[in-house]
């Protein structure tokens, strides 16, 4: 972490970044649950703003067109994918119990995908990832005041596309630019979902909705995160990143009228508990 003003600064934007992150939840179920807009619209005009406003930005930065190329697929089609499951899960998920499920799902897909790049897990990261997968489990498990089954694993699969899309960023020169071209891909992929909108029940305060999820709490969201990336340590981020499901939580019951039930609250505390194992034997595997 730098020093300083600096330090200040950094934690300032992380403060902004993860709100944006919660935002996005929050956004999305308010929209869909006061009936202003369908998920498939939700969804291509989140995309589409997103497109729109970094294409612009660093179209004219750049002095030509921002278009997606070859090696952008697997960013674009993973952004695409989780966008989708996002919304479509939000139907009948709370926003914080969204968020518990998209969060360790995220963290598990990145450590899968680390392996098959020949990073190796030690026992407690391994031991972190099984009690997350635990509260995981506990969280949409059958029972009165279980999540809708089908909204969970959709929100589980929009977690793991997540994990390919950081994959997808991860080491590349110019991400404000890559992040342009894996919009204006998954825009594009996002006028698939067409015939599955709703244009009956689309409201201005929808699309709104929808605009601000895609142009800000979205595309300048994530382009801020890989900034403050290069300023903090990553034992650091991961940390930071419990906090989004708790904002997510507390924004859903003061905002939306959610009800904060004991099953979200003891696989929350599960989940918390092995996503901090698991980024502390990170932070241990580093010092030695």
């Amino acid at each position: 972490m730098e020093s300083g003003h600096g330090g200040w600064r950094s934690t300032g934007l992380l403060f902004v970044v993860l709100a944006a992150f919660a935002s996005n939840s929050l956004l999305n179920r308010s929209a869909l649950v006061g009936g202003q807009i369908d998920w498939a619209s939700f969804t291509i005009i989140r995309l589409l703003s997103g497109a729109l406003i970094l294409g612009l930005f660093l179209g004219v930065r750049h002095g030509k067109a921002v278009l997606p190329r070859r090696g952008d697929c697997v960013g674009a089609m993973s952004l695409f994918a989780y966008a989708g499951a996002f919304s479509a899960a939000y139907i009948s998920l709370d926003a914080g119990v969204g968020a518990l499920i998209l969060f360790p799902a995220g963290q598990i897909s990145i450590q899968l995908i680390g392996l098959t790049r020949s990073i190796i897990p030690t026992r407690g990261q391994l031991a972190g990832a099984a009690i997350a997968l635990t509260g995981l489990v506990v969280l949409i498990a059958p029972g009165a005041t279980a999540p809708p089954l089908w909204s969970g694993l959709l929100m589980a699969f929009a977690g793991i596309a997540w994990g390919f899309y950081t994959w997808a960023g991860k080491g590349v020169a110019d991400f404000p630019l890559a992040t342009a071209r894996y919009f204006v891909g998954a825009g594009l992929l996002a006028l698939l979902l067409v015939p599955f909108a709703v244009t009956s029940t689309i409201t201005w305060q929808g699309v709104l909705l929808a605009v601000i999820s895609g142009a800000f709490t979205s595309a300048l969201g994530y382009v801020l995160w890989y900034h403050v990336l290069a300023r903090i340590s990553i034992a650091t981020a991961a940390v930071s990143q419990l906090s989004v499901p708790a904002i997510a939580g507390l924004g859903g019951v003061l905002l939306l009228g959610e009800v904060l039930t004991m099953r979200m609250i003891t696989g929350g505390m599960i989940i918390f508990a092995g996503i901090g194992l698991a980024i502390w034997a990170s932070a241990g595997r580093k010092a030695a």
